[in-house]
């Protein structure tokens, strides 16, 4: 067999080479297609934990509003109560304040004063 035999059934230099451009081409751009699938996916699910933590502030706070809406009410609906109860605590603190006074102006005296009842 001769070299010309041979060449005949092997595809030119410049075929192969191209071949190997071409597939490396379409390696890269499903390289490139998957990376850019996956950085994608990645930004949409980012967006949905910041919906999610969005959602969930805005629960955190309509129930903060309402918790304090219903304590408000509560305070309102019960008016005569609190302030009864308030003026029982400012009565009891100013008997208690008086009584203090009162033991703390008089002078300890003797068993012997005490027992005259002060006329000695």
């Amino acid at each position: 067999m001769s070299d010309s035999n041979k060449d005949m059934n092997q595809k030119p230099v410049t075929t192969r080479t191209v071949e190997s451009k071409a597939s490396d081409t379409a390696s890269a751009a499903r390289a490139g297609a998957r990376r850019s699938a996956r950085a994608a996916n990645g930004a949409v699910q980012t967006a949905a934990k910041g919906a999610e933590a969005g959602r969930q502030a805005v629960v955190t706070a309509s129930e903060q509003v309402a918790a304090t809406a219903k304590t408000a009410w509560t305070v309102v609906a019960h008016r005569r109560l609190v302030a009864a109860g308030v003026g029982a605590g400012l009565t009891a603190l100013s008997a208690a304040s008086y009584a203090v006074g009162r033991r703390a102006g008089r002078h300890t005296h003797g068993p012997l004063t005490r027992l005259t009842g002060g006329r000695i």
